[in-house]
């Protein structure tokens, strides 16, 4: 699993965040955020991966 992955499986829960509002909130479908937190898609475009971690408030440097 990639460290992307993990670090918003760990997070989206924290701020109490579904996959479904994570996705209404980043703008793309449910089957996306999923695809993303099992690494079904290692090609995840860097605007979602941004997307995601605004929305969760991550600092991007952590994920760096």
């Amino acid at each position: 699993m990639s460290t992307i992955a993990k670090i918003i499986m760990k997070y989206r829960p924290k701020m109490g965040i579904s996959q479904d509002k994570l996705s209404k909130l980043v703008r793309v479908t449910f089957h996306t955020i999923k695809k993303i937190e099992s690494w079904s898609t290692p090609d995840s475009k860097i605007e979602t991966i941004k997307k995601i971690v605004y929305a969760l408030a991550i600092n991007i440097d952590y994920l760096i």
